[in-house]
């Protein structure tokens, strides 16, 4: 991997009490000191949305973008004479979240507000800076919660909406959230080119351990041919060491398989079962904690549990898939426990799962089309496990390549 850190583009701050501008994060002043958590709308709308005095304001949002009392962002805004509000563009699943995954809800006007929504999804690259062009706005506003995995496709929306708006001449304002499982670390292999897809465009490791903020100032700063004009407004009263229930903000499903914080603390681990024959819960109202198909049986679960990996234990479980992989057939497997969530390690979970599931059960396989390459960036991963690899060994090979990822993730941390 092949990371050279540019200079950053300089903005001028609108309201430089409540905005980082593009010169980078050595600018940003830390939250935290035990204030209340104020997310970056919040902070906006605190100060009457002066960073966006006098532009033609389109946000890029989906349900997650909520005020603390439930309110959404857009309704927000559209009712408030102090932002121009003329569009709003909707990623996978939508701007209201009607589609399952893989889907969008296509362009239409929001039947609240009256505005024109337009779809991005499977977007990119200058169609999608067309989009913003037809929109006539000034400046685009991304407000997503994100649960961060590398391969949850809405920050490859942030990425492809920043490389859109530079070529659409669009100013780009990316509001904070907090990163559910905690900004504590980025682990997991990171991703090699050859292998970009729509869940994975950059060389990012697997669990980034960052917030949207910060990745924006990443792929700006290491990714975009040359940078966006882009400024973020950062939270206040967020530690990297925190986990969603602290921050006392709702939780939203970001999509309709990500129902509750639990789900995304282990999604950067199981998450890789998508590319086996194995069920990875969809289905079911514990998706990504149950694992299973049919034939599998208490094996699985008593040699997951012999590895004594920290902060998780694994449960013998059946169930029925209600859609999805073994749609009503019922199946066995695991269910993963976390017991201690600050010892947990998601992607040595998953990668210890995917070992024990290969040696205990004889009917598994890979997904024909090798989409476990593209969740984990390269063919490290299965090559090593199909060749009889241990877990250490498989989460040995990626340590150099995360190591000089972090060393650059390290640059654009706003928290501390």
């Amino acid at each position: 991997m092949t990371l050279s850190r540019r200079t950053l583009l300089a903005t001028t701050a609108a309201v430089a009490a409540t905005t980082t501008a593009a010169a980078g994060p050595a600018q940003a002043a830390p939250a935290g000191g035990g204030r209340p958590l104020r997310t970056g709308f919040e902070r906006l709308a605190d100060d009457g949305y002066a960073l966006l005095d006098g532009e033609r304001v389109g946000v890029v949002t989906n349900p997650t973008g909520i005020t603390r009392d439930v309110r959404h962002i857009v309704d927000v805004m559209h009712a408030d004479d102090r932002v121009n509000l003329t569009a709003v563009f909707g990623p996978e699943h939508g701007f209201r979240g009607t589609a399952q995954a893989g889907g969008s809800e296509g362009r239409y006007d929001d039947p609240a507000t009256g505005l024109p929504v337009y779809d991005t999804y499977l977007k990119s690259g200058q169609p999608l800076a067309d989009v913003f062009t037809a929109s006539g706005v000034d400046t685009v506003v991304f407000d997503i919660q994100d649960v961060g995995a590398r391969f949850y496709t809405y920050i490859w929306t942030l990425f492809d909406c920043m490389e859109a708006a530079r070529l659409a001449g669009k100013r780009f304002v990316v509001l904070d959230r907090p990163n559910p499982v905690t900004g504590r670390a980025a682990l997991g292999p990171v991703l090699h080119k050859e292998f970009a897809t729509f869940v994975g465009r950059q060389p990012v490791s697997q669990a980034h351990g960052m917030t949207v903020a910060e990745l924006a100032l990443l792929f700006n700063g290491e990714f975009l041919a040359s940078p966006v004009p882009l400024e973020t407004v950062t939270m206040t009263g967020w530690k990297r060491s925190e986990f969603y229930d602290t921050s006392g903000l709702p939780w939203v499903p970001p999509s309709p398989n990500m129902p509750t914080p639990e789900t995304a603390l282990v999604y950067s681990g199981t998450c890789l079962f998508e590319g086996t024959n194995l069920s990875e819960g969809r289905g079911t109202t514990r998706p990504f904690e149950l694992l299973g198909a049919e034939g599998v049986d208490g094996r699985w679960a008593a040699a997951a549990n012999e590895l004594g990996l920290p902060g998780v234990r694994f449960r013998e479980a059946y169930f029925a898939p209600t859609f999805s992989k073994f749609q009503g057939k019922t199946v066995g497997g695991v269910q993963l426990h976390v017991h201690d969530r600050a010892a947990f390690d998601p992607v040595r979970t998953g990668i210890a799962l995917l070992v024990t599931a290969r040696r205990s059960w004889d009917g598994f396989a890979w997904r024909s089309d090798n989409w476990i390459d593209k969740l984990t960036g390269s063919t490290q991963v299965r090559t090593m496990i199909d060749a009889g690899a241990g877990t250490d060994e498989v989460v040995g090979a990626w340590q150099r390549e995360l190591a000089a990822f972090r060393a650059v993730r390290r640059q654009y941390l706003l928290y501390r």
